[in-house]
């Protein structure tokens, strides 16, 4: 017979979600087992539930009401005790003015101009693409050819206090993007994204809970030269950060033209959709095993491994 071992630590750990979807959309729904085969205990909980601060570790999922409740939210990520990806992290990455920091350091980004509540607002010629520097799921993103009603929209941005991203209109975007999965800042997957932008003048179409726009997904094979971007990007923010990609237990980067000459779109450290249902039944528990293995990782950087509290 088995003895019971007091001495080990079991973490109590946190997948968080938000009101409307505590236990996000489905997607995720398979890493609380693959935690448990690595001998690691989750549960979902919604990020304003007081009980996360009680946790040992809290791990960003579907916390994606952030954006109408942003400072709330920014001041929870440092009042529980351990977060990952952490407060430092969300912070910056939180809002896409992260951009300027990705461009600065040589990674190919795609034209954005960003302009605060009273800044005048200048549009590049043609049609043009505005949306909140903070915004998560595409929510207030829309493309225009008519540039009155883009300095409207823009205008209504900066009104609710928002600063304005406007960014010249890329056909690549018809193709749909390219999403790159980094878990402990290694690749583990890809997968498109469809064209999720509106016709002119529209607003995307979002799920019921109103927190994101409505996707199709499928499957993805991208070339060195897509993944090459990738591993720049983290490389670029890690040591804007202060740290190293390892230090990330997952990354998204969303890219345009993945297959000709890429360009980043989107840095996703926060909370993204990581394409689990994307992939086939080995390919997932593969993937998710390693998720869990980047958790188990992380708790003993923490200091959180499963002998962080024995007595001497």
């Amino acid at each position: 017979m088995k003895l019971a071992r007091p001495d080990v630590f079991h973490p109590r750990i946190v997948l968080a979600g938000c009101p409307k979807l505590i236990s996000g959309d489905g997607d995720d729904d398979g890493l609380v087992n693959a935690l448990r085969t690595r001998g690691l205990a989750a549960r979902w909980l919604s990020w304003d539930d007081p009980q996360t601060l009680d946790s040992d570790l809290v791990i960003l999922r579907a916390t994606w009401d952030y954006t109408e409740r942003l400072d709330e939210f920014l001041q929870w990520t440092t009042r529980v005790p351990h977060l990952i990806n952490g407060p430092d992290v969300v912070r910056w990455n939180t809002d896409k003015t992260y951009l300027r920091d990705l461009a600065a350091a040589g990674v190919p980004v795609v034209e954005s101009a960003f302009f605060a509540p009273g800044q005048s607002v200048d549009l590049p010629a043609g049609q043009v693409v505005v949306k909140p520097a903070v915004g998560a799921g595409s929510v207030g993103a829309q493309r225009f050819t008519d540039h009155r009603a883009a300095l409207d929209h823009a205008a209504r941005l900066q009104d609710a206090g928002m600063t304005a991203l406007i960014q010249p209109y890329d056909p690549r975007v018809e193709q749909g993007e390219t999403a790159l999965v980094f878990l402990g800042g290694r690749p583990s997957h890809a997968f498109t994204k469809g064209p999720m932008l509106p016709s002119p003048g529209s607003t995307a179409v979002l799920d019921e809970s109103g927190t994101y726009a409505e996707e199709v997904l499928a499957p993805a094979r991208p070339d060195d030269r897509a993944w090459q971007v990738g591993h720049a990007a983290l490389e670029a923010a890690a040591t804007h950060l202060g740290c190293v990609p390892q230090d990330f237990l997952y990354a998204r980067v969303d890219l345009l033209g993945a297959h000709t000459e890429p360009s980043l779109l989107e840095l996703e450290l926060v909370e993204p959709s990581l394409g689990w249902r994307q992939l086939g039944p080995v390919e997932r528990a593969g993937a998710q095993r390693q998720f869990a293995v980047c958790v188990e990782s992380a708790l003993g950087r923490l200091g959180l491994g499963p002998f962080a509290h024995r007595s001497p």
